[in-house]
């Protein structure tokens, strides 16, 4: 029984000293957690790591393949200005991004068109700058930082931070220079990013020559255009360098695919350069850390609408993070002298990222245009500080890639009837597109006794209308009682009045059941009065008409002697006053 006790006094000894030892620990205990750090990783590198017919998720992926900058070897570092769009080692990417600042912020409302960015201190019914109905959302800001935003837009709402943001500070000592200072010395192939080879010309002469060193520039398009494939080939094009730059590191970053799935993609396109790095991450404050480690020549995002700034509340995608996020991207633009691709979806209102804010902040605004039942891509240039907007680029989807178009107007330019060298109702029309001109095809059917009395499609109504009423009254022919049909070629828009003298012709060729052979173009523009009136830009058009072969080109009258002064001995020139001249010279054997 003694024994029994001095048991049972020990149990209860033993447990009330381990509650009192418990009771007196201070600290908690914890389990040092081995920090994760994402890396950027070779194009390289993942293709050796990617079967033949399987692709393996990130984590088989061994970890010697991955990049980091003490695994690289020791480099002599690059001074900033020794090759073009060479990075400033003077920056931090803590800088660049936001500080945050401690104590509370004053928050206040106020109110900013979606559509075209008006602020205002209340709430409209509709937007006083643009007019437009509904499109005002309210917005919170920390009055002590401007960085501070919150969003209440629609159903849902944003509460901003405690903490205020600040950006940058202003670099002291800055003083004006001369532009003789700035510019001397400086050429145009030395100061931009050349892009070799036929791709790279295209690109380069869209862009105004070339690559800007620190340029903002946004590629928006509708989903599936090929505006991620566009950049994937431009990337390796600067990675690979040239006679004039030697290969250059490009991080490629993707908030909205994995490594992997860029790698199958830049394996089907036979990309292989050793300078691509490949990095998908949505935290812009980690992007730029790492593009700070890399001392890219390029930093590519794909897309604006997936990243976001953890110091900006609201969702990715939405107004504050999207304008707060460019306006940080280009922040790091101007300060390491590093170039920015951003790619931006085209919304259902046809903006590029939602508002066109967006376009306001960038240097450069380019657009992926193209037919969904189409393989051809345009790539056309809306606003460019560093050259002209009147480029265009002609592209072709393939399978591994796009591809240049070398004869653009051959998109437009249908099938001819190969057992026949004439066709009835056909013309061609010369176009411009910014600084390119186009040959497209215009066709014309005029059926008697038909129930439609006109139909219309790729020319404008209006125009067509008063075309056909000059052929009546000025030209005499008997056309009001045919059905007329008019039809663009390949589904392209006629806009200009260069393509009236086509219409025109087309008509009369259908309605005479004279074809007009082929190798005839036509130039013009039709007045009123039936007279036949010059056009912008006529001797680019000519010039363009005999590259193609046509060997006889009508214009008007008060042209031709200035056109056959070109010396283009292999294309006649016919010189049209009026449309009975048109008939008389084209339709009379």
């Amino acid at each position: 029984m003694l024994i029994a006790n001095m048991r049972c006094f020990r149990c209860f000894y033993t447990r009330a000293h381990s509650l009192i030892f418990l009771r007196s620990s201070s600290s908690p205990i914890t389990i040092p957690v081995p920090p994760v750090r994402l890396r950027c990783r070779r194009l390289s590198s993942v293709f050796d790591s990617i079967p033949d017919q399987s692709v393996n998720s990130i984590s088989e992926i061994a970890n010697d393949a991955s990049f980091s900058r003490e695994d690289k070897p020791e480099e002599k570092p690059r001074k900033s200005g020794s090759m073009p769009g060479g990075l400033a080692r003077g920056w931090d990417p803590g800088e660049v991004v936001m500080n945050k600042k401690k104590g509370k912020a004053k928050s206040r409302t106020f109110w900013v068109c979606e559509s075209c960015g008006h602020s205002d201190g209340q709430w409209w019914g509709s937007c006083r700058a643009c007019n437009k109905v509904g499109s005002m959302r309210r917005f919170s800001e920390g009055s002590e930082s401007r960085g501070s935003v919150g969003i209440a837009s629609g159903g849902g709402s944003g509460v901003s931070e405690g903490t205020g943001l600040s950006w940058l500070p202003e670099q002291a000592v800055v003083q004006p220079l001369k532009l003789s200072s700035v510019i001397d010395g400086i050429t145009q192939q030395q100061w931009r990013i050349s892009l070799p080879g036929l791709f790279g010309n295209e690109v380069g002469r869209v862009l105004g020559g070339g690559l800007a060193p620190g340029s903002l520039i946004l590629i928006g398009g509708d989903p599936g255009i090929g505006k991620s494939t566009l950049l994937l080939q431009i990337a390796s094009i600067i990675a690979e360098g040239n006679d004039l730059a030697p290969p250059a590191p490009v991080l490629y970053v993707s908030g909205e695919e994995s490594v992997d799935q860029i790698g199958s993609r830049a394996d089907r396109m036979k990309i292989e350069t050793d300078e691509l790095y490949l990095f998908s991450s949505s935290d812009l404050q980690d992007i730029l850390t790492k593009a700070h480690r890399l001392s890219p020549r390029a930093l590519i995002i794909d897309s604006i609408q997936t990243v976001y700034l953890k110091q900006v509340t609201g969702s990715a995608g939405g107004l504050t993070q999207v304008k707060e996020c460019t306006s940080t991207l280009l922040r790091f633009a101007k300060k390491s002298n590093v170039p920015v691709f951003l790619v931006g979806h085209v919304t259902k209102a046809g903006d590029i990222a939602g508002p066109r804010v967006l376009e306001h902040i960038v240097d450069v605004v380019l657009y992926m245009e193209g037919e969904e039942s189409s393989t051809y891509r345009l790539l056309r240039s809306v606003k460019n500080r560093f050259g002209s907007t009147d480029e265009l680029g002609v592209f072709e989807m393939s399978q591994s890639g796009l591809e240049v178009v070398s004869n653009p107007s051959g998109i437009y330019l249908s099938q001819q009837n190969p057992d026949s060298d004439v066709l009835a109702g056909l013309a061609v029309a010369v176009v411009m597109d910014g600084s390119r001109s186009f040959l497209i095809e215009v066709q014309a059917l005029c059926a008697p006794g038909s129930t439609v009395s006109r139909h219309v499609n790729g020319v404008q109504a209006s125009r067509a209308d008063m075309i056909i009423a000059v052929l009546m009254k000025q030209a005499g022919l008997r056309i009001q009682e045919s059905g007329i049909f008019l039809n663009v070629a390949n589904g392209m828009a006629l806009s200009e009045t260069a393509g009236d003298l086509a219409i025109a012709a087309a008509i009369c060729s259908s309605f005479l059941e004279f074809p007009i052979p082929h190798g005839v173009a036509f130039i013009g523009e039709i007045g009123l009065g039936g007279e036949v009136r010059t056009v912008p830009r006529m001797e680019k058009r000519v010039s363009t008409v005999a590259k193609l072969g046509f060997t006889k080109c009508v214009v008007p009258k008060s042209v031709e002697k200035s056109l056959k002064t070109l010396g283009l001995k292999e294309i006649e020139i016919v010189g049209c006053k009026n449309l009975k001249d048109l008939i008389n010279s084209v339709f009379r054997v």
